[in-house]
């Protein structure tokens, strides 16, 4: 995995909101475009694997590299509303 997306894999939390750019090598894949919620995080040597839950109603991984997708947001968790306090 190259540096770049470690580093977007770094960034990534579950309940992250994502949009499908493309996925491969999946016999039945989700289509590009279909957005969903991030429920598991997996790395692996070398690669990960993404456990999304898609608006769509399907539950699939996705491989990492080899798939792409975008975030959409982070959801605001009632924690870090205390952490920013004035």
């Amino acid at each position: 995995m190259q540096r770049n997306e470690l580093t977007s894999i770094a960034c990534l939390k579950v309940g992250d909101r994502i949009r499908l750019i493309s996925m491969t090598d999946d016999p039945d894949p989700i289509p590009a475009g279909t957005t969903g919620t991030v429920s598991a995080i997996h790395v692996h040597s070398g690669w990960a694997q993404l456990e999304v839950d898609w608006d769509c109603g399907r539950q699939l991984m996705l491989a990492l590299p080899q798939d792409r997708y975008e975030i959409l947001q982070s959801p605001i968790h009632v924690t870090d509303l205390h952490k920013k306090s004035p």
